[in-house]
Order: structure tokens, then sequence, then C-alpha cells
């Protein structure tokens, strides 16, 4: 016996039906951008794996700015993105240095 979700009641005020249609508006652009989120901190990841300087350069000036807007927008909590970028930095500044 599968445990499924409970199916959702519907609301019974048009202003419960509303929230509603926003909520699932509001999920899936937060998903998308959790999404293009990950996918640029990934893309760094294995840049700096692959020991590409340069391209892990440049795709960490696009993940920052990624990881900016994402905490701004309050997806996640700005110190997650800090230290998310931190860690990243010093991924490929040591990558920088190994290669020097």
């Amino acid at each position: 016996m599968a445990s499924a979700k409970p199916k959702k009641k519907n609301p019974r005020l048009a202003s419960g039906r509303k929230r509603a249609r926003q909520d699932v508006k509001l999920n899936a652009a937060n998903t998308s951008l959790r999404s293009r989120y990950r996918t640029a901190v990934k893309n760094v990841e294995k840049a700096v794996a692959a020991g590409d300087k340069a391209k892990a350069t440049e795709l960490f000036a696009k993940a920052q700015s990624i990881v900016d807007t994402v905490a701004d927008k309050g997806i996640f909590h700005k110190n997650k993105a800090a230290r998310d970028k931190s860690r990243l930095a010093a991924k490929v500044k040591g990558l920088a240095q190994a290669a020097a």
C-alpha cells in the first residue's frame, strides 16, 4: 500500500482560491531560481575539478550574480549564499595558486 499525499481540499473563500493560484506560480518561480543556483555552483565546481582556471573564474563571476539574486529574493538565507560564495571563491583561488 503506497502512501500517497493526501488530496488537498479546495479553499471555500475567493481569497483562499486566489492564494492557492498564486502559490502555484510562486512555487514554480522559486523552483526555477533554486535550480539555477545549484546549476551555477555545480558548473564552477566542475571547472575547478577539471583544473580550468579561466573557465572557473568566468563561471564564478556569473555564479556570484545568481547567488546574490537568489539570496535577495529570500529563497536561500543570505548567510548561506555568503558561505557558498566564500567556499567557491576559495576553490577558485586555490586553483589559481596551484597553477602558479
